[in-house]
C-alpha cells in the first residue's frame, strides 16, 4: 500500500492492549543471549527491529524458539558461538548499538551494515569508547558511522572509560550492557559519561534490566557508572515485556483529541519506562489523564473551550513520545514549544525537519532550531494533507491524529509503523468514529 486515507473522525474511544516495548524487547533478548540458563520471554514485540536482532542472534548461534509473542532463548554464558559474520540490522539503532558492544568483545570477525538511513547514523561515539578496552573496529565507509568491519582483539579494563552522552543514549547502554563480559583489574569497570547524559529514562531501563539478570550497576555520581566485571549474566527463567510507552503516546493523544474514554492496557504508575511521562505532558495539556499501575486512560479536554493548552517544556527525557505532542499542538489554542530535542536529528529521519515541514502541510506555522521547534495551529486543518513519513514509523504513527480534527489525511508509506507497531493502524481505526 503507497498511502492510507485517513478521517474524517471526530471522536475516539475504546481500549487498546499494547504490544511490547521496543526498547525493553532488543535489550532483554541480547541479556538472555548472554546469559546462562534459558530465558522464556513473554509480550515480546513483533516488529521489524526484533526481527532484526532475532535474526542476528540466531546468525550468531544463539537458539530461540519463537511462538507468536513468547520467545525461548538458550543463553551462551557470555560467549557467541560463530565467530564470522554478516549481519544486516536494518535500521534498527536498538540492535546496532548493543550487537556492536557484545561482538567486539567477543573475539571474532564480523560485519556489521544496514539500511541507507542506518549509515547516516553516528556511532562513533560508542566505538570510541570501545577501543579505550582494546576493540578493533573499522570504518568501511565514512568515518563514526556504519558499516563497521570488528575484528578479534584482546579486550580489558584497565581505567575508566570515557563515552559522550549528549548524543545518544544507546552509546552508554552499549557499554553498560557488554562491560560484565570483560576483566577489569580491579574487578569493577568504570565509566564516566562527558557532558550532558540525554535520554536517561533509557539508561534506567537498561539498568533495571541488567539487575533482572544478576548484575547490580552503581550509579555514585551522575556521570559515573560502576558495573562488575568478569562476571556472567544469570537467567530470571520469566521475564514479560511491558508494553510500549512510546506507542501509547498516540492512543493517549486520541482520547484526549477524541473525546474518549481510551483506556491502553499494558503500562501505568509502574512502568520502568521513562515515555510514561508523556501522561503527565498530555495533563499538562489539559487532558484528563487517568493512571492505575498498568492502564492509563483518558477522556478528552478538561476546559470549557475544548483546546488543549500549549505548553513550553524541555523533552530530553522522553524524545520519542515528544513526537506526539507537537501533532498534539495542532489541536492547542496558543504556540506550543518543544526544547531539548537535538537527539531527533540522529533518528530514523531528521524528524525536526520533517515534522516541521509535515505540519505546515496541515496549516501550522513552524519555527524550528537545532534543538527546538516551536507550533501555532492554524485556525483550521488544511483538509487532504498528503503526509510523508521518511521511512519512519512515528511520523506515519502520529499523523494519524490529524484525521480527528474533523478532516481527511493521507499518510504515504503507512507501511513503515512495521519497524515497532505493524498493525498500528487497523487498531487505530477500530477506535476512530466519524
Amino acid at each position: 500500500m503507497d498511502y492510507l486515507d485517513l478521517g474524517p473522525f471526530s471522536r475516539a474511544s475504546g481500549t487498546i492492549y499494547l504490544p511490547g516495548s521496543k526498547s525493553i524487547s532488543n535489550r532483554v533478548l541480547l541479556l538472555a543471549a548472554l546469559a546462562e540458563g534459558e530465558t522464556t520471554i513473554t509480550n515480546l514485540l513483533d516488529s521489524d527491529d526484533t526481527r532484526v536482532m532475532h535474526d542476528a542472534l540466531e546468525t550468531l548461534g544463539v537458539k530461540l524458539k519463537r511462538e507468536g509473542e513468547t520467545c525461548v532463548v538458550q543463553g551462551t554464558r557470555g560467549a557467541f558461538q560463530a565467530r564470522r559474520a554478516d549481519l544486516f540490522l536494518g535500521n534498527a539503532g536498538t540492535a546496532v548499538r548493543p550487537l556492536t558492544a557484545a561482538l567486539a568483545v567477543n573475539g571474532g570477525d564480523y560485519r556489521i551494515f544496514g539500511v541507507p538511513r542506518m549509515h547516516e547514523r553516528p556511532i562513533g561515539d560508542l566505538v570510541d569508547g570501545l577501543r579505550q578496552i582494546g576493540a578493533s573496529i573499522d570504518y568501511e565507509e565514512n568515518e563514526g558511522y556504519p558499516p563497521l568491519r570488528i575484528r578479534p582483539a584482546q579486550v580489558s579494563v584497565d581505567g575508566p572509560i570515557r563515552v559522550r552522552g549528549d548524543v545518544s543514549s544507546q552509546f552508554l547502554t552499549a557499554l553498560l550492557m557488554t562491560l560484565p563480559l570483560v576483566r577489569a583489574k580491579d574487578g569493577v569497570s568504570v565509566v564516566e559519561v562527558d557532558g550532558e547524559l540525554i535520554s536517561k529514562p533509557y539508561i534506567d531501563i537498561t539498568i533495571k534490566l541488567m539487575e533482572r539478570f544478576g548484575v547490580k550497576v552503581e550509579r555514585p555520581g551522575t556521570h559515573r557508572f560502576e558495573v562488575p566485571a568478569g562476571v556472567r549474566y544469570q537467567s530470571p527463567g520469566e521475564i514479560m515485556v511491558e508494553g510500549d510507552a512510546s506507542s501509547a503516546s498516540y492512543f493517549l493523544a486520541a482520547g484526549a483529541l477524541g473525546g474518549g474514554p481510551l483506556r491502553v492496557v499494558g503500562v501505568g504508575r509502574t512502568s520502568i519506562q521513562g515515555d510514561i511521562g508523556f501522561a503527565d505532558a498530555l495533563g499538562r495539556m489539559g487532558a484528563n489523564v487517568t493512571m492505575s499501575d498498568d492502564w492509563i486512560e483518558v477522556r478528552g479536554i478538561g476546559n470549557d473551550h475544548g483546546k488543549l493548552n500549549p505548553v513550553d517544556m524541555d523533552f530530553n527525557l522522553i524524545p520519542d513520545a515528544a513526537m506526539t505532542i507537537a501533532v498534539a499542538a495542532l489541536f492547542a489554542d496558543g504556540a506550543t514549544t518543544l526544547r531539548n530535542i537535538a537527539s531527533w536529528r540522529v533518528k530514523e529521519t531528521d524528524r525536526i525537519a520533517a515534522m516541521a515541514k509535515e505540519l505546515r502541510k496541515v496549516g501550522a506555522d513552524v519555527q524550528e532550531g537545532e534543538d527546538y521547534l516551536i507550533v501555532r495551529p492554524p485556525a483550521r486543518l488544511t483538509p487532504n494533507a498528503a503526509i510523508d513519513t521518511y521511512d519512519d514509523h512515528r511520523m506515519a504513527m502520529c499523523f494519524s491524529l490529524v484525521s480527528l480534527g474533523g478532516v481527511p489525511v493521507r499518510i504515504n508509506d503507512p507501511k513503515c509503523v512495521g519497524k515497532t507497531f505493524p498493525d498500528y493502524f487497523e487498531r487505530f481505526l477500530t477506535l476512530a468514529q466519524p
